[in-house]
């Protein structure tokens, strides 16, 4: 049945399977803890906020070069167990001091941070595993499917949060997420023995691997492509930022309660994912194949444009969530991989070090920045809808970044597909 809608292999089904339970759970568990995170970053009231994304900025400053290190000097199969344990025994000592309500705001924010960090790994450590454990081919095919396993995670989880904080309560969902990454972590251990028994891997397949976030800055600050390419993910962090704030702000005063607010919370993200399901579906590739690049990127910073001017007009809880379920769709469903499709035209180096450093710090460092920004103009007198027009020219740079991004995509292709930044010297792609 798979084979109607996959091009898989007999011998790859079951590896594929596994993968899709592998994604879906990560995702899932995470989907589940962010309303939680969400509404744990109302304690102590918004203006708290601003200090959560500085402290998250700096322990990812910490995390990016200590997670470097270990996969540069330790095999994959022994990272990335240990990796999903620290974050599972994270998660129940969380557990257990929330429901003892031990220090109860203080674990709270340090509950914000710790997701706010693990969320970036997820993602990264998945994808990695992926390429270690599929050939380029095998990718080409697959990785579509398996992607879809995420956006059903993200789609499964707030929908559950929706229906169980309230009778459930919100500390016990955590428990679903640890039993959740719990399966991630044993569907490692399953797919590390068949890429060893049926692609018949080498040992050195899984042998330690370098990189770092220095080489990966040195090659940003040399290629003009690459800086567009981060303004880029800047931009639509900086965004993303006073969406949030605002979305804060409503469910505050919308929800009579903890419980409540997560559930409305998980309802946001429910209608997201669904909607971005729909249009990875049925408009991603025909929109990418025949209107192109141009038209996929500048979809994301358009909504994001005429969304803020709807909230100044009418801020309300219901258009925020149109607006965030229409932002949050076109991201994910065409800038989002419309972007990956630009880094395919780096060089290696540039598309491993280059690209984890924009994911990660520039977007975090956005985060930080707008956070403050916010709260300064809010100290100013600037209210919501002063909030949500500040913000609109913001999108329109971003329009202007995306239509460059695709612009010179369209060039280098004509030109015969030359690299977007300059090759790395030979001791630098040996590193």
């Amino acid at each position: 049945m798979l084979k109607r809608f996959v091009d898989v292999r007999d011998e790859e089904v079951r590896a594929v399977l596994g993968s899709f339970v592998y994604f879906f759970t990560l995702m899932c568990g995470y989907a589940i803890l962010r309303p939680i995170r969400n509404e744990m970053g109302t304690a102590g009231s918004v203006k708290g906020l601003p200090w959560l994304f500085t402290a998250t900025f700096l322990v990812m400053l910490l995390a990016v070069p200590a997670f470097s290190a270990l996969v540069a000097r330790w095999p994959r199969r022994v990272v990335l167990p240990r990796i999903y344990r620290f974050f599972l025994v994270s998660l129940l000592v969380f557990f257990v001091l929330l429901k003892l309500e031990v220090a109860k705001e203080p674990v709270a924010r340090v509950f914000y941070i710790w997701l706010s960090v693990y969320n970036l790994f997820v993602v990264s450590i998945f994808w990695s595993f992926m390429a270690d454990v599929f050939a380029s081919e095998q990718g080409k095919r697959l990785f579509g499917f398996i992607a879809a396993g995420g956006t059903t995670g993200m789609l499964v989880g707030p929908f559950l949060v929706g229906r169980l904080a309230e009778p459930v309560g919100p500390v016990n969902l955590i428990l679903i997420s640890a039993v959740l990454l719990e399966v991630s972590a044993q569907c490692v251990r399953w797919l590390s023995r068949w890429a060893r028994d049926v692609q018949h891997q080498p040992p050195s397949a899984e042998g330690p691997v370098g990189g770092g976030v220095l080489a990966g800055l040195k090659l940003l600050v040399a290629s003009p492509m690459l800086l567009a390419l981060g303004l880029q993910v800047l931009l639509y962090a900086a965004t993303s930022t006073f969406l949030y704030f605002q979305e804060v702000q409503l469910v505050a005063q919308v929800g009579k309660d903890a419980a409540s607010r997560t559930a409305l919370f998980g309802d946001i993200d429910f209608y997201v994912q669904l909607l971005t399901l729909a249009l990875q579906t049925l408009v991603t590739g025909r929109i990418i194949s025949r209107l192109g690049l141009g038209a996929a990127l500048a979809v994301a910073p358009v909504v994001t444009g005429l969304g803020f001017l709807g909230l100044a007009a009418v801020p309300v809880l219901g258009v925020l969530v149109a607006f965030k379920a229409l932002r949050g769709a076109s991201h994910y469903a065409l800038e989002r991989p419309s972007r990956e499709i630009l880094f395919t035209t780096v060089d290696r180096e540039a598309r491993y070090k280059s690209k984890s450093f924009i994911d990660t710090v520039v977007y975090r460092g956005s985060d930080t920045v707008s956070a403050w920004l916010q709260g300064g103009l809010t100290a100013l007198g600037l209210g919501m809808t002063g909030l949500s027009l500040a913000a609109v020219p913001l999108a329109g740079l971003w329009l202007g970044v995306s239509l460059y991004l695709s612009r010179e995509q369209r060039r280098l292709s004509r030109e015969g597909g030359d690299e977007l930044a300059p090759a790395a010297p030979d001791n630098a792609a040996a590193r």
